[in-house]
């Protein structure tokens, strides 16, 4: 049998673990977005007619959407929420990451590449967002629904009935999170809000430092 003393040391480890924990779940000193799951692998072809793969994104935080040209205003938002996210990155620190944008077309028949360029010159989207599709049917419903978890579906008519969504990827290839209904804070907000988080936590999570993000990704200290 244990000693009065062990008992008490043990008791008291066990107080401070516990107090510990309960401190910074209560304070949360550190704030993280969840890991959502693996980002899907892709090879599609852009505006530009040249390959773009999930590896050429690697080691960048990525923004993805999901859309085609021709869909009737307003579409969702989805065009106008990644123009204004690209129009206020300089408003959080980004700690020298660097953020790509990848629109992925549902209507490869239509979103040739030259469709692509001219949607995104309309756009004003600078290089860092790229647009992009595959004529191969059955892989795009693999990388969009399979892979991305989105809905799209063509109607007779030649519309699409499209789920609205914006997913963050970091460096790793992992979501770390999906926009896909309106909240009371507008995803144009919390989407750039959460860059700044996730490019902290790319900064940050060195060394000793690293145990906080861990601890943090544990206790769900997630940013809102």
């Amino acid at each position: 049998m244990l000693s009065r003393g062990w008992k008490i040391g043990l008791i008291s480890f066990a107080a401070v673990i516990f107090l510990s924990v309960f401190a910074f779940v209560v304070f949360q000193p550190v704030q993280v977005l969840p890991r959502v799951r693996l980002a899907p692998g892709f090879t599609l072809t852009d505006q530009s007619g040249e390959r773009l793969t999930s590896e050429d994104v690697r080691g960048r935080l990525v923004l993805y959407n999901f859309t085609y040209t021709n869909c009737p205003p307003p579409c969702g938002n989805i065009d106008a929420t990644m123009q204004a996210v690209q129009n206020r990155l300089n408003e959080v620190e980004l700690y020298g990451n660097e953020v790509e944008f990848v629109t992925i077309s549902v209507d490869p028949e239509r979103d040739t590449p030259q469709a692509l360029a001219l949607h995104a010159a309309d756009l004003g989207a600078d290089p860092a967002w790229r647009f992009a599709t595959t004529d191969n049917q059955g892989a795009l419903k693999d990388i969009v629904g399979g892979g991305f978890h989105t809905f799209y579906e063509k109607q007779d008519d030649g519309t699409f009935m499209l789920d609205p969504t914006f997913v963050l990827v970091d460096g790793y290839g992992i979501i770390r999170n999906e926009y896909r209904y309106q909240t009371v804070a507008p995803d144009v907000d919390r989407i750039v809000r959460h860059l700044g988080v996730l490019a902290e936590e790319v900064e940050k999570s060195t060394g000793a430092a690293t145990l906080a993000y861990e601890a943090a990704h544990l206790f769900l200290c997630y940013s809102p």
